[in-house]
């Protein structure tokens, strides 16, 4: 069985269900290898990098597919490798059939995420490019697509070498302090050891926790933008939820009319919300279902489901009707067992071209949103409020000096451990231990950081990462 460290010639269908699809190849003597079975062999072996040769791949003298084949010679390609793009026709038998003679010439299968393995290993990208290219690839929205991008070209990985340096220098002071006495440094090597048992460039330190609390703060924003989020519309029989849903969609995809209960089942649909991709679900009623009708009974109990697990619910509250104990009671139950950060609630007053909500509701329920889903009036600041409920703004919105945020929970994580260890040797109650105690603690901080961008890392961790990526990349 292969395993990911070697540079042996490797191939993969990347694309291709459509008009064309495109077969990925690279390693070791790739070109002499492609050469036996194509048509043009010395054109091929003597095309410049970055360059596309015409021909036919051939399977002995038989003619199998016309292809175009992309020419990266190293060390200018994505893997730092030699390589090359063959371009056939779509479908799955002139791929396959290719994929079968590359075989027989001397390539291997890709393992997943080999071509990117590579192009980490030969120094092409660190760590958080890699992993963007598959948030790039993932990415529902435009938003999402330029994040990812702006990962991809190194914002994410200047950010924590800029970081990581600034904390190496503290390091680098302490480390200073530990080997010379007091009297043989100047005023400028022990800057902040001002007191018994501090450490110099404290107060460096304490910026950089503070960029990195910054950063992993920004992890809520960049998942949200990736993943996306789950938004139900809640509400009684004839409160307008099904004219809502079509309203943000911008399509009658719910069924709409004057009878109470309509919606039986569940429907769900996808829109972006400035950005975010949102899944937004149409739910049936809430009421006590009539005990001859199942059907509704289980739509109900759906609803209820679906609502226990939204990241956002919109209650929606009959304008013309105006509220009644058990939307009181529903509001009460969501605001007793919301925990910060998920199941948030967002209180829609519907069909103000009917009826305003009166000024003693408004006081009761002062974050009470109001419009008309089918007269479209409301739904601009409705849509405002959902991202800002969804981004806990103002505080996500902040960019500080973070340009691109952290874009994976490993890197997360890493920041995380990078702040505990940090804060510990920043405790106040550390100030009169001695300085061979803290060092550690600052170069433990260091490696974190180091394992985010792939400066520090271990050939398991690497492994475990790469096979979670798709094939062709």
């Amino acid at each position: 069985m292969r395993t990911y460290g070697d540079d042996c010639p490797i191939a993969v269908q990347a694309a291709g269900q459509g008009a064309l699809a495109l077969i990925r190849t690279g390693g070791r003597g790739t070109l002499e290898l492609m050469a036996g079975i194509f048509s043009r062999p010395r054109a091929l072996l003597e095309c410049p990098g970055n360059t596309v040769v015409h021909g036919w791949i051939m399977d002995k003298q038989e003619k199998i597919d016309e292809v175009l084949i992309s020419v990266y010679r190293a060390p200018r390609s994505y893997t730092g490798e030699e390589g090359a793009d063959i371009s056939c026709h779509g479908g799955t038998a002139a791929a396959r059939a290719i994929l079968e003679a590359l075989r027989k010439a001397g390539f291997q299968d890709s393992l997943p995420g080999e071509f990117t393995f590579r192009a980490f290993m030969n120094g092409k990208m660190d760590l958080t490019r890699c992993e963007s290219v598959m948030e790039l690839v993932s990415a529902k929205t435009g938003e999402a697509l330029g994040r990812a991008v702006r990962r991809l070209a190194g914002a994410l990985e200047r950010e924590i070498k800029e970081i990581r340096n600034k904390l190496l220098e503290v390091l680098s002071a302490v480390e200073l302090y530990l080997d010379y006495p007091e009297d043989e440094l100047d005023s400028a090597e022990t800057a902040g050891a001002a007191e018994p048992g501090d450490f110099p460039r404290r107060e460096a330190a304490e910026e950089v926790l503070g960029q990195l609390r910054s950063l992993a703060a920004s992890y809520r924003r960049e998942h949200l933008y990736q993943e996306g989020a789950l938004a139900v519309i809640a509400g009684k029989p004839n409160a307008g939820k099904s004219s809502l849903f079509n309203a943000l969609l911008h399509e009658d995809r719910s069924i709409v009319t004057e009878i109470p209960g309509t919606t039986r089942d569940w429907i769900e649909a996808s829109i972006s919300l400035d950005g975010i991709p949102l899944r937004l679900a149409d739910t049936a009623g809430l009421r006590e279902p009539k005990e001859d009708d199942p059907a509704e009974a289980r739509g109900i109990e759906k609803s209820k489901e679906l609502i226990g697990g939204a990241d956002l619910v919109l209650y929606v509250i009959d304008g013309s009707a105006g509220i009644d104990s058990e939307d009181k009671a529903f509001i009460a139950s969501c605001r007793k067992n919301q925990s910060p950060g998920e199941g948030l609630l967002l209180l829609l007053w519907n069909k103000a071209d009917v009826a305003e909500p009166p000024k003693s509701i408004r006081k009761e329920y002062p974050d009470l949103t109001v419009l008309s889903a089918a007269g479209g009036t409301g739904l601009e600041e409705l849509c405002h409020r959902m991202k800002s409920l969804l981004m806990d703004t103002p505080a996500l919105e902040k960019e500080h000096y973070v340009s691109a945020g952290l874009g994976a929970r490993r890197q997360k994580e890493l920041t995380e451990k990078a702040i505990r260890v940090l804060e510990e040797a920043l405790h106040p109650a550390r100030r009169e231990e001695p300085l061979d105690l803290i060092a550690p603690l600052l170069r433990e901080a260091v490696d974190a950081l180091g394992e985010i961008t792939g400066e520090v890392s271990t050939g398991d961790i690497l492994e475990i990462m790469f096979s979670r990526f798709c094939l062709g990349k």
